[in-house]
């Protein structure tokens, strides 16, 4: 398994991999089995790590994605995608929270790269690179409309109830966002919501930069969800949250111009949730070969050895369908996007299943919390439920394939 990761890297990802790997081993994944307990805190304030998201920044990976000129990590444009996923995986090889807070960060600041003012860029690009706490959320998800979103629709039935009005020179936004990736703790949002009603999702929807302090925006509640507990996914509130006019990023169209987040963002979620069934299958195949039950360890029993074998063929068809897809990606292929979908898909339900052979292959061991087996597979779970589930995902595979004859599945009953 380590040739095809290995495979098609540069000499420069090699050794950037390296320096990450060694960040997860020595630091993330002995705090994580030290800190055990911590992710259980309800406080939601104490689950976050500072040590870990200064470390982070000491070795560069937390500002990937961020311009050079604004004291970013600098990332070869022709491979960015490959970088990021490489990455993604390792940091999510420790620990799948931290894989949330870095990977948004990431992700939004390529976005507001190519989406944001130049003022914008210069205001807010340097804090992000100065304060090792500074986080980023992307708002979209709402109460009344979530994986449903992901097709999308162009009905107004399926509009975001969330709403931006223009009164002078401010915007003023008011609704509700829920199930937000660090939501509870970033310092600056990206909120989506309907400025032309009835138009559709991709004609009336526009995106604004809002900052945690801006008076009218409330953060409602931290999520406590099964896994990735040290990313406090959150709900934000908005009453008459007034922004200047020059921070709606796109009007109208927004959704259409967010592709550059969306294509690259699930093949990213698919890297994160490889990394952590890598981190099952690698605690698994140490346990199986060093664990003796009926007076031989236990990789010589051999249904211990089929599961172990199922578990690496899982990991190694996720990974080749994830470097179809990358490459797809950075070539601008026409297929890119469907893949990104099956990949996101394919990966959740897989990598599920390898973490669940790791929790049964520790026997008794395998769900002692203090033993840190059941964290994967909790951690696994939410990849079925994030960046659409994946009956939707199934049903955008399917739009992508047979565009002309594939249900609406939104909209007035027929």
């Amino acid at each position: 398994m380590q040739a095809m990761i290995e495979r098609g890297l540069s000499e420069e990802q090699r050794m950037m991999r390296d320096t990450i790997r060694g960040f997860v081993d020595d630091f993330v994944t002995p705090f994580m089995r030290k800190n055990w307990a911590k992710e259980w805190d309800m406080v939601p304030e104490n689950r976050p790590s500072r040590e870990l998201l200064e470390e982070a920044h000491k070795i560069g990976v937390r500002t990937l994605g961020i311009p050079e000129e604004f004291g970013g990590t600098p990332v070869d444009p022709a491979t960015e995608v490959q970088t990021f996923a490489m990455v993604a995986e390792e940091i999510s090889r420790g620990d799948s929270g931290l894989g949330d807070k870095l990977t948004q960060i990431w992700k939004i600041s390529k976005l507001l790269q190519n989406i944001a003012p130049r003022h914008l860029q210069e205001r807010w690009f340097p804090r992000i690179v100065e304060d090792p706490t500074f986080l980023l959320a992307h708002c979209l998800t709402e109460p009344r409309g979530a994986s449903d979103r992901w097709l999308p629709y162009d009905v107004p039935e399926a509009m975001m109830h969330t709403r931006a009005v223009l009164k002078g020179d401010k915007w003023v936004l008011n609704g509700r966002k829920q199930f937000i990736t660090n939501a509870y703790d970033a310092k600056l949002y990206v909120i989506y919501a309907t400025t032309k009603p009835g138009a559709g999702m991709t004609q009336g929807t526009s995106s604004f930069l809002v900052p945690r302090d801006t008076p009218g925006l409330t953060i409602a509640r931290c999520n406590e969800t099964l896994g990735g507990r040290f990313m406090n996914n959150g709900e934000i509130v908005l009453e008459d949250c007034a922004v200047p006019k020059d921070h709606c990023l796109v009007e109208n169209i927004a959704l259409k111009r967010a592709g550059i987040y969306f294509r690259p963002g699930k093949i990213i979620v698919a890297a994160k949730n490889l990394g952590v069934g890598m981190a099952a299958f690698e605690r698994t195949a140490d346990y199986v070969q060093n664990y003796v039950q009926g007076g031989r360890i236990l990789i010589k029993h051999q249904a211990v050895a089929i599961r172990l074998a199922e578990m690496a063929t899982k990991l190694t068809a996720v990974r080749s369908l994830m470097n179809e897809a990358i490459r797809a990606v950075d070539s601008g292929a026409p297929d890119a996007e469907v893949l990104c979908v099956m990949v996101k898909m394919f990966a959740s339900e897989e990598i599920f299943k390898v973490c669940q052979h790791a929790v049964e292959l520790h026997g008794g061991n395998g769900i002692m919390l203090e033993f840190g087996i059941e964290k994967y597979l909790r951690d696994a779970s939410l990849f079925l439920h994030r960046d659409a589930t994946v009956d939707i995902s199934r049903f955008k595979v399917v739009k992508a394939m047979f565009p002309h004859s594939a249900g609406i599945y939104a909209g007035p009953e027929q």
